[in-house]
């Protein structure tokens, strides 16, 4: 054998490895990409039923938000109602305290004539005695 041989026959053994090794590195990346197709199918199905879900309980939450509104709405009145029965009743206090204050101002003013009343009749009694004496 020459030395040409030699090399071709290197070359051929190296060129063959190659091969081999590509080949055992190709059927590994087809079996890693079957289990990566496995797992995004899994995960595509995964997603799906969280979305159907999901969209289940956003259509109960729309419910649920139209029945809370619709009772609001109902209510509503009755709050008002509770509105306006605390404006009277404050109008109220303020009319009593307005009331009040008058009585009070019109007693001392009673209780002022009251006296001066009684003062002149101890005079008119007291003068009434002196003109009898």
């Amino acid at each position: 054998m020459t030395g040409g041989e030699i090399a071709a026959l290197i070359a051929a053994i190296a060129f063959l490895l190659l091969v081999f090794f590509i080949g055992i590195f190709l059927t590994r990346l087809m079996n890693t990409l079957n289990e990566v197709n496995r797992s995004i199918k899994s995960l595509t199905d995964d997603v799906d039923v969280v979305s159907k879900q999901s969209s289940d309980i956003l259509a109960t939450s729309n419910d649920l938000l139209k029945d809370v509104n619709e009772k609001i709405n109902t209510i509503d009145p009755v709050f008002n109602a509770a509105a306006d029965l605390g404006q009277s009743v404050t109008d109220l206090n303020n009319s009593v305290r307005h009331m009040t204050t008058r009585v009070k101002d019109n007693t001392n003013r009673g209780a002022k004539f009251a006296l001066i009343s009684k003062m002149g009749t101890m005079f008119y009694k007291m003068h009434n005695k002196k003109k009898r004496k």
